[in-house]
């Protein structure tokens, strides 16, 4: 479980007639403001498994933070309607994968875990054709690679990875290097950004849990497969904002000190941050100006704080306390 340690700069209470927890909000609210984990099977693609959740789900899109490539299996996320916006903030953080790599010739164990060191840091790729980028040279970091087994010809790996990088070509190029090429046989994502494993739930799951919702009024399994989408979002740092500073970011205004309740510790300057209502909302995220450190100095500050980057909470879900074109004043 992720706990971020807040650190409070000033007492603020939250108006219950406006917003709601994310985690009992209406079914159909959640729907359109969420995401599900799906552990992807062999055979269709991402966008396949996407477009399946969309006609389970009954909602009108659905976005996925996965390769095109059939084969991989395992961890997919979801975003459902709105939460697409999370999309590029899932892509920023690594991925892990478990791989078989199946040799074409036989080479020696010595051999293989010296080409496995030699592939870990930052090496260059080019995407295959079958990939939904250009196919420039570009750089690539691989943060570990750790052999799990080898027998025979096959090698069980463990990779953590910069997202972005294709698993298939590390391998054909690993297996060039080794001067035996190779290929990739079987390849699972075990963690995609935030999500992990364990809270995947297969493509049934999902059809079971809305039946019993839209025919018996059961909420109790899709709330457990339907995540707010501030669940995508747990992993980063925060500052926790008044009600009366909520509208005004809406509209794409600046945090200023005086619309702050509490912030985590540890924020550095141009560090991406949550922007959370005091009862847990995700309004949006922005880069951080300052450290904790220096925001935590502050008497009087009349520049922002955090430079918002892109919003999620639709204007008008709190009321409009503030005033001005170029800065937001909050009314006591």
């Amino acid at each position: 479980m992720i706990f971020l340690e807040l650190i409070t700069l000033e007492e603020s209470e939250t108006n219950y007639e406006y917003g709601n927890d994310p985690y009992k909000r209406p079914m159909e609210k959640l729907l359109k403001n969420g995401l599900v984990i799906i552990d992807k099977p062999s055979g269709p693609t991402s966008h396949e498994v996407s477009s399946w959740v969309k006609r389970i789900l009954n909602i009108n899109l659905a976005g996925h933070a996965g390769t095109l490539d059939p084969k991989v299996t395992g961890v997919l996320p979801i975003a459902l309607e709105n939460t697409a916006k999370c999309i590029p903030i899932w892509h920023a953080l690594p991925k892990e994968y478990v791989c078989l790599m199946y040799l074409h010739r036989d080479a020696k164990e010595e051999d293989i875990y010296n080409i496995f060191k030699e592939f870990t840091g930052r090496i260059l790729q080019r995407p295959p054709l079958k990939s939904a980028v250009k196919r420039s040279l570009r750089i690539r970091k691989i943060y570990s690679m750790d052999i799990l087994e080898i027998e025979g010809r096959e090698i069980l790996f463990k990779v953590r990875c910069q997202s972005g990088t294709y698993i298939r070509t590390l391998v054909k190029n690993m297996g060039e290097a080794l001067g035996t090429s190779a290929h990739m046989q079987e390849l699972r994502r075990i963690k995609s950004g935030p999500f992990e494993e364990e809270e995947a739930f297969y493509l049934q799951d999902s059809k079971d849990a809305y039946v019993f919702w839209e025919e018996d009024g059961e909420e109790e399994y899709l709330r457990n497969i339907v995540k707010p989408l501030e669940y995508g979002l747990k992993h980063l740092k925060k500052v926790v904002i008044k009600d009366s500073a909520v509208d005004a970011i809406c509209h794409g205004a600046d945090v200023y000190l005086k619309g702050i309740s509490k912030i985590s510790k540890g924020i550095g300057a141009n560090e991406i941050i949550l922007i959370e209502t005091l009862k847990g909302e995700s309004v949006a995220v922005g880069s951080s100006l300052l450290s904790t450190k220096e925001i935590l100095k502050l008497e009087e500050y009349t520049n922002p704080v955090v430079d918002i980057k892109r919003v999620f909470m639709k204007p008008g879900t709190y009321p409009r306390m503030w005033k001005g074109k170029n800065k937001i004043i909050i009314k006591k």
